[in-house]
């Protein structure tokens, strides 16, 4: 009886999915403009939603999406059940979508991971465009992630990467091989450095070791970025909302749920701390203390509480800081690794400007050119989010001439964009030294289309100046403090909603400062 029912219900879904295809096919365009070519090999009723998983094609969507432009050209669209989205892969079109119709493209869609893992959309990286977001986004850019307030917290990323180079100096001393060297997987490190220096920052918390709630921190990061990168069949094919296919949602809720818990009582612990926000002698310690002196003064315009807008900013910290930061130094140490003549070149640049006599410091990294031009080549090839973050026309819309209506979904490729043949000579290749020459004056912080790791217009990532110093320091320090070598290093990457790399980072590391600076 139960498979009756539910038989019944799908022939139901699939005729009313075919009624709104129809309807759709035959709503007229206004008069110049033309639909973009629709991306061939869409499967019945769910249309290309198996491009956008590793299964059971082997690919990532990146890779496919990349392909499918190779033969429609830089925008076409694809079908997602019912949902239609505007892929686009050129800069040209990218510039024209983050400045002509910036307004437009604003808002987020609202799928089932953003909801059951941001707090009901609370989450300003992922809350629909409006009065909102205007707020909770000045709040991130002006009192939290600004320059002076990231600048008052450089004590704690050199605090942090002192004590990872001093745990690293220790273990090769006790366990440092007949040639004098020490195997270490660099992955888990630079992700547990990288989490101390986050929560540090948001929190005030710091984990050293595998404590039970170390290791729950760990999996929770791992398991929410894994599950906010899938679409669940309901957000292609909303009428089978009811059927929880896999249990995925399940899983999403049970993810969310813990880490509410966990997040809530960072968030206990600094209430019950003796501290008076409304004080004017008040100096906040981390970012939870800066919400709790101004949150209670702040009108969000919006339905959620309190607790939910701070807790799900926590969350929104802690997540996006945490993992594309740890992404971006592995794909950088990589790309070295593989490519040894940079890696020497990079080493003699610290060595020359800033010595073995003293730990390089952020002050440095203007000096030290060609790391940077490291680090933009890193980010060009291995964008922390491949796809960007989905967005959603909130109007029609023409792009290159062609008329996309209201609802349609935006994704727009990184990794095809900036592997442009037009652009890049070499696409394919780890060159920084193009950064040196033709393409020196290009920035990383959406002015200039060609290179958009932390995409553009109003929705940038408001972490893109936090991100691009903790690169450079991070990769600085790890490259002035230790000699690296490896077997050819596997680059294939992972999926989610962050191409992290799929196989651990294994290396062997050799002192190459006095110990005194350990």
């Amino acid at each position: 009886m139960e498979f009756m029912t539910s038989a019944i219900y799908g022939a139901i879904a699939i005729l009313l999915l075919y009624r709104y295809l129809q309807r759709r096919s035959k709503s007229p365009l206004p008069k110049g403009t033309k639909s973009p070519p629709e991306a061939g090999g869409a499967w019945p009723i769910i249309g290309h939603l198996h491009l956008m998983s590793d299964r059971p094609s082997p690919k990532l969507p990146h890779f496919n999406l990349g392909a499918l432009a190779d033969k429609y050209g830089p925008a076409f669209t694809i079908r997602l059940g019912v949902r239609r989205a505007l892929v686009v892969s050129s800069w040209e079109l990218a510039k024209e979508l983050y400045t002509k119709h910036d307004v437009a493209i604003s808002s987020r869609p609202l799928v089932r991971a953003n909801k059951h893992l941001g707090y009901d959309f609370a989450q300003f990286g992922i809350t629909p465009y409006g009065p909102y977001w205007r707020e909770i986004r000045k709040l991130a850019n002006v009192e939290l992630l600004s320059n002076r307030r990231v600048e008052l917290m450089n004590h704690v990323r050199l605090s942090e990467l002192g004590h990872t180079m001093k745990e690293l100096y220790r273990a090769w001393q006790d366990s440092k091989d007949p040639s004098g060297q020490l195997p270490v997987e660099m992955k888990q490190c630079i992700g547990d450095m990288n989490l101390n220096i986050v929560l540090s920052m948001v929190v005030g918390k710091r984990f050293y070791g595998d404590t039970p709630e170390t290791k729950q921190c760990r999996r929770l990061m791992r398991e929410l970025f894994y599950y906010s990168g899938l679409f669940v069949p309901a957000d292609a094919l909303p009428y089978l909302s009811w059927f929880d296919f896999g249990g995925l949602e399940k899983k999403m809720k049970d993810c969310a749920e813990e880490m509410d818990a966990l997040v809530g009582k960072w968030l206990d612990d600094h209430r019950r701390d003796p501290v008076d926000y409304s004080s004017k002698d008040f100096k906040p310690r981390d970012f939870t203390d800066v919400m709790l002196s101004i949150v209670d003064k702040t009108d969000f315009k919006a339905d959620y509480d309190v607790d939910t807008i701070i807790k799900s900013t926590i969350m929104a910290l802690v997540a996006g800081g945490t993992d594309t930061t740890s992404i971006m130094i592995v794909w950088a140490l990589s790309l070295l690794l593989n490519n040894r003549d940079v890696l020497k070149k990079a080493q003699e640049e610290l060595d020359n400007k800033v010595g073995r006599e003293r730990l390089v410091v952020e002050s440095d990294i203007n000096n030290l050119e060609y790391l940077q031009a490291i680090a933009k080549e890193t980010f060009r090839l291995f964008p922390a989010g491949s796809l960007g973050g989905p967005r959603e026309f909130s109007e029609d819309c023409v792009v290159g001439g062609y008329h996309i209506p209201k609802g349609t979904w935006l994704i727009v490729n990184l990794w095809k964009l900036q592997r442009d043949p037009t652009v890049w000579i070499d696409p394919t290749e780890f060159k920084p030294e193009r950064f040196l020459t033709k393409h020196k004056d290009i920035s990383i912080k959406g002015s200039d289309f060609e290179l958009i790791p932390f995409g553009a217009g109003r929705r940038i990532c408001p972490g893109a100046d936090f991100g691009i110093q903790m690169l450079h320091l991070g990769l600085a320090r790890f490259l002035q403090a230790f000699d690296f070598s490896s077997e050819l290093v596997d680059m294939t990457e992972s999926a989610g909603l962050t191409n992290s790399k799929a196989t651990p980072l294994n290396v062997l590391i050799k002192p190459r400062l006095p110990s005194h600076l350990y």
